[in-house]
């Protein structure tokens, strides 16, 4: 409670801007409902859930600084911190003091009234051995008896004090000295000098399990010396290894030991680029993958993936959707993934289908579809371009494998690290951005590919035009910074519109350049077959595709007008011939349901099937000149001869043409309906389709008001008189949940009450903790009723093993 009241007494000596700044960078301390004062805030910055939020947004030196501030041993002085850095002379110092302003933005390092820098505890938890060191002298002492300090103080030659209390600190006052340190390792025997040395550089040794009060028989040569002297101290169970203190550790080091600080970022090999270079790289980028994207979907749309039976879009199928739609692999994936984030995708059973979202997508401009799925990229919890596992096994896409906030962090790094290379600069080869990712995200996940680090994020980022020519284009930086206005307007700068005309040739192909329209891909795709797609695409005319589009009800005026409305100029000689033959023949047999009976005008055509080998199989009887039977089903029949070359066509019972069309499937529902849903509000639907508008809080204006209110405000009392609740949901809430602190139980009962998801620690009754995220919440104490989104069902919950809440 010292650390967190010292947080907050930090927090109200700050001014407006400053603490301003504060909730710019920890967002989710200000999430509804607002903290109403700073001790309320300073509660949420410390939970363990928000530190493990911030901590991946830290670059490499701050994460350094506070390894070195928590092997010290916080509360500790800025001098220290930088000795142990090597900061000492002016340009280090100016880098420190950089590094702690931006730990202090993050609340996470602060200075406190007595000119010592602060840390908050789950901070300090990151770090088992910060630096390799162990715990400070005095925790590791706290349970040795006086007799057993007064001994060690006797053997270093110190006259020992007469309570416990003085003995343990006179031990420490020793051990904090270097020098003294040094002046009695001096005098070990060879065997405990060496042990010493291998300790203090902080090499790993196995533990041991030793019975209480059983002498130690793989004690190693000059560990009892040292234990004598509390350079070494045993656990009192006899349980591990004996630890060295994090004193004597650093003097054994030696003053020229420092630890790793690395301010300044790695710089790559540059090479000068234009900015209308970028933009060219960016829009060609760009433009080919809108192509793709739609040509992708549509493939889905007509044919929908089948998922494997452990989840996910598997090999064969990606292959499938590959060769359809003239796309690579990463491609595709980085299609599907976005999509899926976007809602364009849903699971529907075994398939995963478009949804009803995908036809309005695709009704839009290539430069609003490119946006949509560019902004989903940006938050994905996975990096859809690395295919395949550390076995080297195909991943699945769409799998919904488990967040990955190092994957984020990649992506976030990379528009980070390309942003701060200098203006008119690029990498010259993209790969050598590896390190200075690195440096801005040291917590993002590599994902190494043949030994290049972040190769599967930086080829993601080339293939959607973010990064060009080796510099972050016009599409990253608006990316970078949030500005969905401004990515908008930079894609409809970047990307052409959509083409409405296409080149009709006398070779019976289509060239369309740039993304065709959603009107002109649909009438090419129903009477020509996509060869190649991309900035430019090329579809083939053929008999097959005219009979099929003649199949789907089409007329051969239909063809030929529909067509003409879109071709440049008029359509050529050959494709008219290739209409008119290929409908001439269209429809000479006709096949009648009765399991099956084929008719036809030409009994010539009758009798030549009869005799064909190949039809032989459908056991074909003719009854009449212009008759034939057959005994299998009219859909096998209608396919064998079609498979011969020859154009049947189905009737109706009543004797009319059947036409084939089929509707697209489309997922309406991505999770089962939840239990109980009558008695909840049309808002608590499908929580994966439901729209979430953040809630937009002005910092500036939140810390002008938590300035100005008491420092700290009581939990509600009420039968004592103390603040009444804000709510009856709280009430109830509190009553219950009695592990939460007021500033959980506000948020929680604000999820309750406006059906928004929020991320608790649970405690199952087995004493197993896990972390869900919760939604479509239904208080009935003593329970909590709601849609796990870790288990994809509802699930029951008891509200007082609710340890700790966060905002999702």
């Amino acid at each position: 409670m010292k650390s967190r009241s010292t947080l907050a007494t930090w927090l109200g000596s700050l001014d407006d801007s400053r603490l301003a700044r504060v909730l710019v960078t920890r967002k989710d301390a200000m999430s509804p409902p607002e903290p109403r004062s700073v001790g309320e805030l300073a509660d949420r910055l410390q939970r363990p859930g928000s530190v493990a939020l911030a901590l991946p947004q830290l670059a490499l030196p701050h994460l350094q600084a506070a390894e070195a501030l928590a092997a010290l041993g916080a509360p500790a002085s800025h001098a220290a911190l930088a000795q142990l850095l090597g900061a000492t002379h002016d340009e280090g110092t100016r880098a420190l003091d950089a590094v702690l302003r931006e730990l202090a933005d993050h609340a996470l390092v602060w200075p406190d009234g007595d000119g010592k820098l602060r840390m908050t505890a789950p901070l300090r938890q990151a770090w088992d051995t910060p630096l390799g060191l162990d715990v400070a002298l005095e925790e590791l002492l706290a349970g040795t008896a006086s007799d057993e300090l007064r001994g060690m103080l006797v053997t270093l030659g110190l006259k020992p004090p007469g309570t416990k209390q003085q003995r343990l600190a006179a031990l420490v006052e020793h051990h904090r000295d270097p020098e003294q340190i040094a002046s009695a390792v001096a005098k070990a025997p060879a065997a405990a000098r060496k042990l010493l040395d291998r300790r203090a550089e902080g090499l790993p040794r196995q533990p041991q399990f030793i019975a209480f009060g059983t002498p130690d028989p793989s004690s190693e040569p000059g560990e009892r010396w040292a234990l004598d002297r509390g350079l070494l101290v045993q656990d009192r169970r006899r349980y591990g290894p004996a630890r060295m203190p994090a004193e004597v550790a650093l003097a054994l080091r030696g003053p020229g030991w420092h630890a790793p600080f690395q301010p300044t970022a790695p710089s790559p090999k540059l090479a000068p680029v234009t900015p209308p270079e970028v933009d060219r790289e960016a829009s060609a980028a760009a433009t080919a993958f809108a192509a793709s994207a739609a040509s992708v979907l549509s493939v889905c749309s007509v044919a929908a993936p089948t998922r494997l039976k452990s989840g996910g879009i598997g090999a064969r199928e990606l292959v499938r959707i590959c060769k359809a739609a003239h796309a690579d692999d990463a491609v595709v994936r980085i299609v599907l993934e976005t999509s899926y984030a976007a809602g364009l995708l849903g699971r529907d059973g075994d398939h995963v289908v478009p949804t009803e979202a995908y036809d309005a997508w695709a009704e839009r401009e290539p430069s609003e579809q490119f946006a949509v799925l560019l902004q989903a990229w940006k938050n994905l919890t996975l990096t859809p371009a690395q295919a395949r596992d550390e076995d080297n096994k195909a991943l699945p896409a769409v799998a919904g494998a488990p967040p990955c906030g190092g994957c984020v962090q990649a992506r976030l790094g990379l528009l980070a690290a390309a942003a701060q290379l200098p203006a008119g600069q690029g990498a010259r080869a993209a790969s050598e951005l590896g390190p200075l990712i690195a440096w801005h995200r040291p917590l993002a996940d590599s994902s190494p590919q043949n030994g290049t680090p972040f190769a599967a994020v930086i080829h993601e980022a080339e293939l959607l035009g973010v990064l060009a020519r080796g510099a972050l284009s016009t599409l990253g930086v608006h990316l970078r910074t949030g500005d969905a206005e401004g990515l908008s307007t930079e894609c409809r700068r970047l990307l052409p519109s959509a083409t409405a005309v296409a080149r009709i040739g006398a070779d019976l192909t289509a060239v369309v350049t740039g993304t065709p329209s959603t009107r002109l891909a649909a009438l090419l795709d129903s009477v020509a077959d996509r060869e190649t797609s991309g900035t430019a695409s090329a579809w083939r005319f053929s008999s097959s595709s005219i009979r099929r589009a003649l199949d789907a009800g089409l007329t051969p005026e239909d063809i030929t007008a529909d067509l003409a409305t879109v071709a440049a100029g008029s359509l050529p000689q050959p494709l008219a011939y290739l209409i008119a033959d290929t409908a001439r023949s269209h429809g000479r047999v006709r096949i009648a349901p009765a399991a099956c009976v084929l008719h036809s005008d030409e009994p010539a055509l009758l009798a030549e099937l009869a005799a064909h080998r190949g039809l032989a199989k459908l056991g074909l009887r003719q009854l009449a000149p212009t008759v034939l039977i057959s005994r299998s089903p009219l859909a096998t029949t209608l396919a064998a001869l079609r498979a011969e070359g020859y154009a049947p066509v189905a009737e109706t019972g009543d004797g009319t043409v059947r036409i084939d069309k089929v509707r697209p499937r489309r997922a309406t529902t991505l999770v089962p309906s939840p239990r109980g849903a009558g008695r909840r509000d049309s808002r608590r639907s499908n929580p994966a389709l439901t729209e979430r508008t953040p809630a937009t809080v002005d910092p500036n204006t939140l810390a002008t008001r938590l300035l100005a209110a008491p420092p700290t405000l009581p939990d509600p009392a009420p039968l004592e008189g103390g603040v009444p609740f804000g709510t009856d949901t709280e009430e109830i809430v509190a009553g219950w949940a009695k592990r939460l602190p007021y500033s959980d139980v506000r948020q929680l009962a604000h999820a309750i009450d406006t059906s928004e998801a929020i991320t608790v620690e649970y405690v199952a009754t087995s004493g197993s903790r896990t972390v869900r995220t919760l939604s479509r919440l239904t208080l009935d104490p003593p329970y909590l009723e709601g849609w796990c989104h870790l288990r994809e069902a509802e699930r029951v919950f008891t509200l007082s093993r609710i340890h700790s809440v966060m905002p999702d």
